[in-house]
């Protein structure tokens, strides 16, 4: 398996049309959080479709994919990365987690940090120390704030919540959209197991964390509620 044979699989499915689309989706406009990003017009399935095929490709040329200029390139070596690591011994996974944090300019996307961060730095994580995750959060980088926070899905998935909701406390004061997104998904998670735990963290922050942030932690909770949230009347 190549790079020449992987980009020619890729470009066998450009699609201008949806490049128009997808650039404008995922904000590439001067001055947006995705400037300059560059698009084939790809959809995700026949991106994980290619990245199956070439599941085996060497980590030199996923770090030419994985910089990339553009962003199917970049999650097409993500998802083979996730794959790789999902499928390798304990040596073949700190190889990966090493590889991804190295190259981690390339995950500069909303997507390319939620398809990944996870199944990498959350899994290689899970039972070691976590201070890269609150390096991370303290970041003036968007990515690696949002890398630190989406991380911690894995930490929620075994009912694990304390990074998460000491990471959240962080991010409080962040003044990116993406970041109130992320924290909030992550607090609706932990609350999908255990509402308690959630609330606790609402009530000592709620009058003050962003609206969008809230919106998404109280999303599934009874309409009544949720109201009582947003007027500030809990």
């Amino acid at each position: 398996m190549s790079l020449t044979e992987i980009r020619k699989a890729i470009s066998k499915q450009k699609n201008p049309a949806q490049a128009i689309i997808l650039q404008r989706f995922f904000k590439t406009g001067k001055g947006e959080y995705g400037e300059g990003d560059i698009f084939h017009g790809i959809k995700v399935p026949e991106q994980r479709t290619i990245a199956k095929q070439f599941k085996a490709l060497s980590l030199d040329n996923l770090k030419t994919l994985i910089l990339s200029k553009v962003h199917e390139e970049r999650l097409i070596a993500s998802f083979i990365l996730v794959d790789q690591y999902k499928n390798g011994d304990e040596k073949k996974k700190k190889i990966i987690f090493d590889f991804y944090l190295k190259n981690r300019k390339g995950i500069n996307n909303w997507d390319l940090v939620d398809l990944s961060a996870p199944k990498i730095v959350g899994m290689y994580l899970l039972d070691k120390q976590k201070h890269l995750l609150y390096k991370f959060a303290n970041s003036k980088d968007l990515w690696e704030k949002r890398i630190s926070i989406i991380s911690t899905q894995t930490f929620i998935r075994e009912h694990f919540y304390e990074d998460t909701l000491n990471i959240s406390k962080i991010l409080l004061g962040d003044k990116h959209d993406l970041i109130h997104k992320a924290v909030g998904w992550m607090l609706r998670e932990i609350g999908n197991r255990d509402l308690e735990t959630e609330e606790e963290f609402l009530k000592n922050h709620y009058k003050t964390m962003p609206r969008t942030m809230l919106r998404y932690a109280i999303e599934k909770f009874p309409e009544e509620k949720r109201i009582a949230y947003l007027r500030g009347k809990m």
